[in-house]
């Protein structure tokens, strides 16, 4: 898994801490949105990373 990756799983956990602590419904959701867009975009970038080592490694055996 990537650096980049694991930044953004970490700033997921932080939205969904901060959901869990929010007194606001409007607060708490917008936190929960977050979470969901971080993780979106961590799965993303450890799918590219995976595809694009699979290009790579078909290009070693070539």
């Amino acid at each position: 898994m990537s650096d980049l990756a694991t930044t953004w799983r970490g700033y997921a956990d932080k939205a969904r801490a901060e959901a869990d602590a929010a007194t606001l419904d409007n607060v708490r959701d917008r936190n929960l949105r977050a979470a969901t867009a971080w993780l979106q975009m961590a799965e993303r970038q450890e799918r590219t990373e995976r595809g694009r080592a699979a290009r790579e490694a078909i290009k070693l055996d070539e």
